[in-house]
């Protein structure tokens, strides 16, 4: 995400490298860059100008530290500028009432129905909330077995009136099941249009009016750039929504939408889809999204996911192997079982600081790991249990049964057997200071 504005503001901050000093020339040369750059973005000029103005302003008359170059200023007085462009803080969703109830709008298309499980599993799983979907597309072919399918998938309850087509009927009668049955959030998904229509707008309002909730959040594709932020107006100022849900992000090298929505519609984007699993929403965090931008990475999203995944009694279990030499290949495969949870692996190594620059043009693939799980999968029982027994034969086999070469399947077993020294210093004497040191940095 992002990769071409970055790319464009890396070229731009190289015109400040060697300079001694911030002058008028060499920041109007830089911001001509920058501005050219968010314009590229599909930043409105009125917006891209304005911020370039603002980062002028801050930077002329700044002393500059000995420890600090010009670049370097530029660079943090621009990641403050556009953390403030995105809203400075994220925002909570409001769950304060019992049911919580959020009205979902948006256009056909945006993702609504998607982004309603998905904000559902999220609500599940990490606000431990129980939560009910109502389906309230009532026009869209197949949208209510949709919503039905995905509410399995993630086993959250889904209300729906097949032959009901009064959406503001369903509504009422999906927030009156909710109240009998214990759920404390309502998610409502209602139906979207190919373009803004009047008839639409109707709709939704009288939804609203009816459930009054306390979060409606606008669901819109990221890609669409300028045309996101023209759309998010005009619902905004038919329902005063409460915060945006950016689907798609993960696609989006430009990034327009996320840019300016914020100061466009004075409403916060609180989510966005990162990826096409259910668990693919993360919370919007324009701090952090400044830093990927400038190629810092995002390190505590990239330990917020891990923490996700991390078993703290299996993490035990794990460290005893190691140091009493039990640790085999079928615990090897537990633990990338654990990192492919964390998601897509480009972007987690474009989170680690002066990572995003190395792997923008190295494709990674999703399944980076499946000739590894290949040739463990070609092992017998007895050798994922006792690595120690893989002779030359053995390993002939197990690289004719994976696919792969003998010496893909050497260098798979050299990496286990050198991971499993590693970890026996680090779990043994030799390593409980400096475990004991880390537990402090919590």
């Amino acid at each position: 995400m992002f990769q071409s504005l970055s790319e464009k503001l890396d070229r731009a901050f190289k015109i400040l490298k060697g300079q001694g000093r911030i002058t008028e020339i060499n920041v109007a040369e830089t911001l001509k860059e920058v501005r050219k750059a968010l314009l590229d973005a599909d930043v409105s000029y009125r917006i891209a100008k304005d911020v370039t103005d603002s980062i002028k302003e801050k930077a002329l008359g700044q002393n500059v530290l000995t420890a600090v170059s010009p670049g370097q200023l530029m660079i943090k007085i621009v990641h403050d500028e556009l953390a403030e462009l995105m809203g400075a803080e994220h925002a909570e969703l409001n769950l304060k009432a019992n049911p919580s109830i959020i009205l979902m709008a948006g256009l056909q298309g945006s993702g609504k129905t998607t982004h309603s499980a998905k904000l559902a599993y999220f609500l599940k799983h990490k606000r431990a909330k129980k939560v009910l979907l109502v389906a309230g597309d009532v026009y869209r072919p197949a949208a209510i077995e949709q919503l039905r399918v995905l509410g399995e998938q993630i086993q959250v309850d889904v209300f729906s009136e097949e032959d009901n087509k009064r959406p503001v009927d369903i509504a009422k009668k999906g927030l009156n099941f909710a109240k009998q049955n214990g759920h404390n959030v309502v998610i409502i998904d209602t139906a979207g249009r190919l373009s803004i229509d009047q008839e639409m707008m109707d709709e939704i309002g009288n939804i609203k009016d009816a459930v009054r909730p306390n979060e409606i959040l606008f669901v819109v594709d990221s890609m669409t750039g300028q045309d996101a932020v023209n759309t998010a107006k005009a619902f905004n100022d038919k329902l005063n929504f409460d915060g945006v849900i950016l689907t798609k992000l993960d696609g989006d090298t430009r990034g327009g939408a996320a840019l300016t929505i914020r100061s466009v519609v004075q409403k916060p984007i609180k989510f966005v889809g990162v990826g096409e699993k259910v668990e693919a929403l993360d919370i919007f965090y324009p701090v952090r999204m400044a830093d990927r931008i400038l190629g810092m990475g995002d390190i505590v999203s990239f330990v917020e996911r891990a923490q996700e995944q991390y078993d703290e009694e299996e993490a035990r279990k794990i460290q005893k192997k190691f140091a009493t030499k039990q640790f085999n290949f079928n615990d090897f495969v537990a633990q990338i079982q654990q990192i492919k949870k964390m998601g897509n692996m480009k972007d987690l190594m474009g989170m680690i600081p002066g990572m995003g620059k190395a792997v923008k043009d190295i494709d990674i693939d999703d399944d980076a790991f499946k000739s590894i799980e290949a040739i463990i999968g070609s092992m017998t029982k007895q050798e994922r249990e006792d690595p120690s027994i893989l002779n030359g034969s053995r390993r002939k086999r197990i690289a004719l049964g994976s696919g792969t070469s003998i010496q893909e399947v050497n260098k798979l077993i050299k990496q286990f057997e050198e991971t499993c020294k590693v970890m026996k210093m680090v779990s043994g004497g030799g390593g409980k200071q400096l475990m004991n040191n880390l537990s402090k940095l919590k």
